[in-house]
């Protein structure tokens, strides 16, 4: 009888195996099926030494500190109690069966009983976390709303009872040897080697080939639930992860970094001359790239990205977990209604596809690396440049920006007026810059246009001019770059206004090296895509956001600061695109403090920031789903009972205020910069 059933476990193995290798060849056709990527490719040993990191780390993971431990040793348990698993197949034939040579090394038992122990303690800890957070957070409010978890139940009862059959078997091992006192073979199993000692050994025996029959069998039917299951990614991420991580876009940046190059067939799109079969985003499920799909089917529905979207956090219909979930499920469905990602009968509705803000909380939160907003992105390019299918608000905005360079419409001519409101020289460079001049002041459009912001612009100029910078602007030669265009997806816009300003910095800079072509900005948008999409069309600069150069002046003593501490407290909001986009976190604090600030920090903060809301081009679309994201962190800020809020972007500094307008609160928002010159002035 027990031949017969160790033949049928046998028999399980050998169809749960071949299953396994016909779903990961299946898997493989998939992935070469989709679109080419071949930037994913180069710098194997960086790839491989990031990966290592990330995952044997779990960097991101212990973002969720308690979450994180817990899953690293379960994660650990997966691949280093195999020996056990092994071991239970010799224990189907004969109950003293060890592994040669490793089986009763002291070493090796210790090891594997410590594992399994903390394997054990880490799936009981996740599994509580989740019914706490199930109990605790309710409906929107639990990362894990909308989330299979019916599988992930599935997941962690295998798991658990893994675990349980090794200690059961260590103990039974134990009693069969006759041992009768604590020793180190039998370290944390003793309790279970005392246990079964009063049996006979006839029965020990039996029950040793049971339970390592459960073991086999669970082990088994786990491979054949995700063999049929590709969709299953809260078990396929135990596979998937480490080529997802090693594949991640940017391997020596942070997360963000530029948004990708617009591929059609694994070439960048030529926009002056495209071919007649040329693919623009994402329109359809056959558009996907490879690493598209490979970020789809990898996704563990753990629900971090949920956990820190401000449009999820507002109400809106977008979660990002949600939507690589609803695209994975369409990309890897047999039959569908449409072939279309987005619009009616698709996975994608428009609302939820121009929810996004592109804060990049849940690329940056994201324990796999999946690229949330590169794909959010894509489809809205297939959408303006394909469908014409976009908020009518961002009809007026593209067309402000063709026509007058800016998202606002403002006169071109209007780019210097703020220079009439300074009793200080500033310098307006109309061709090449000259020798003496160290930094190019890029105002950006907001800077030179919105009263707001235009204070942000004075109060850094008068600052670099006190600290005798030598510094020029380029005034009505600037133009907006094309930051708004192309996060709306409109890449044909950001193509040509990305050019026109490349052009301008080759005039402006002339000859001169990388390292002698420095430019500061106020706006974090224009320091990501000067500093880093610009990188695309192969032209670099050296990119200094203001709070940057103006700490590097205060700690040289270029910049002297009132030696009185304030009388009361200040809150600082993180913009996404200085801190999450570009880890961005130190300078604005050290300034403010230098400036006799006490910084009391906001519950969500630096990496954790809460968006304003202005990101992604919805500073120019209207806010009609939900409760408004500036409102939500404006709560943030007023509950801190500071009277000043402090910003270093722009967007922040607009969709702040008026969130404080709202809310008709007295509380000021000011930028860094002129907290900075109120004390340098009080000095």
């Amino acid at each position: 009888m027990k031949l017969a059933i160790a033949l049928v476990t046998y028999a399980i193995t050998i169809v749960a195996i071949g299953l396994f290798a016909k779903s990961v060849r299946t898997l493989i056709a998939l992935y070469r099926k989709q679109q080419p990527d071949p930037t994913r490719s180069g710098d194997r040993a960086a790839r491989t030494k990031n990966m290592l990191v990330e995952v044997l780390g779990h960097t991101k993971m212990l973002n969720f500190t308690a979450t994180g431990i817990a899953h690293w040793f379960v994660m650990v348990g997966f691949g280093a109690l195999f020996g056990t698993l092994v071991t239970a197949y010799g224990q189907l034939l004969d109950p003293h069966f060890a592994l040669p040579i490793i089986g009763h090394f002291v070493g090796y038992e210790l090891f594997a009983e410590t594992i399994a122990a903390l394997t054990g303690i880490g799936i009981v800890t996740l599994i509580g976390i989740r019914q706490a957070t199930r109990f605790i957070h309710k409906g929107r409010t639990s990362r894990f709303a909308g989330s299979n978890s019916g599988r992930a139940y599935y997941v962690e009862a295998t798991i658990l009872a893994i675990v349980f059959c090794v200690i059961a078997l260590r103990g039974l091992e134990g009693a069969l040897q006759g041992k009768e006192s604590w020793n180190w073979h039998y370290a944390i199993s003793w309790p279970a080697v005392s246990f079964f000692s009063s049996w006979s050994v006839a029965s020990i025996e039996n029950a040793i080939f049971i339970v390592a029959t459960i073991k086999i069998l669970v082990s088994m039917a786990w491979f054949i639930v995700i063999s049929t299951n590709l969709t299953m990614g809260v078990a396929w991420h135990r596979f998937l992860a480490f080529f997802n991580i090693y594949f991640k876009r940017d391997i020596d940046q942070p997360a963000l970094g530029a948004l990708p190059e617009m591929l059609s067939k694994g070439k960048p799109v030529n926009f002056e001359d495209p071919a007649e079969d040329d693919v623009f985003g994402l329109g359809t499920r056959g558009d996907i790239s490879w690493k598209g799909l490979l970020d789809m089917t990898s996704c563990t529905e753990c629900g971090r990205c949920q956990s820190q979207c401000p449009a999820w956090h507002t109400e809106k219909p977008l979660s990002p977990k949600l939507l690589i979930m609803a695209m994975r499920d369409h990309a890897m469905a047999g039959v569908v209604e449409t072939e279309n990602l987005v619009g009616t009968g698709a996975p994608i509705s428009q609302d939820v596809l121009w929810s996004c803000t592109s804060c990049g909380a849940c690329v940056n939160e994201c324990p796999v690396d999946i690229e949330h907003v590169d794909h959010i992105v894509n489809m809205r390019r297939f959408q303006v440049l394909v469908e014409s299918e976009f908020p009518k608000e961002l009809g007026g905005t593209f067309k402000n920006l063709e026509k007058a360079g800016n998202p606002w419409g403002a006169n071109k001519q209007d780019r210097e007026g703020w220079i009439a409101e300074c009793d200080f020289p500033v310098r307006v460079v109309s061709g090449e810059l000259p020798e003496e001049v160290e930094y190019l002041f890029w105002v950006g459009c907001a800077g030179a246009y919105e009263d707001r912001a235009k204070k942000t612009t004075k109060a850094v100029a008068e600052l670099l001019h006190m600290a005798g910078v030598n510094f020029a602007v380029l005034g009505k030669r600037e133009t907006c770059t094309g930051d708004p265009a192309r996060r709306s997806g409109n890449e044909f816009l950001y193509q040509i206004l990305s050019a026109e300003n490349i052009e301008t910095f080759k005039e402006t800079f002339g000859d001169r090296p990388k390292g002698k072509k420095k430019v500061v900005v106020t706006c974090p948008h224009c320091f990501t895509t000067i500093g880093r999409d610009y990188a695309q069309s192969g032209y670099e600069l050296e990119m200094l956001h203001h709070t940057q150069l103006l700490n590097t002046l205060v700690k040289e003593g270029k910049l002297k600061t009132s030696p009185h501490k304030a009388d009361q407290k200040i809150t600082f909001h993180d913009p996404c695109y200085l801190g999450r986009h570009n880890q961005i976190y130190a300078p604005p604090r050290e300034l403010l403090e230098a400036s006799g600030c006490d910084v009391e920090e906001m519950p969500r903060n630096k990496e954790r920031s809460f968006c304003c809301g202005g990101g992604g081009g919805r500073m120019w679309m209207e806010e009609s789903l939900g409760s408004r994201i500036n409102l939500n962190r404006v709560d943030e800020a007023i509950a801190t009972g500071a009277p000043e809020v402090a910003v270093a972007c722009p967007f922040c500094r607009i969709m702040v205020g008026d969130g404080m307008t709202a809310r008709q609160s007295d509380v000021e928002v000011l930028d860094v910069a002129q907290i900075l010159l109120r004390s340098v002035k009080n000095q």
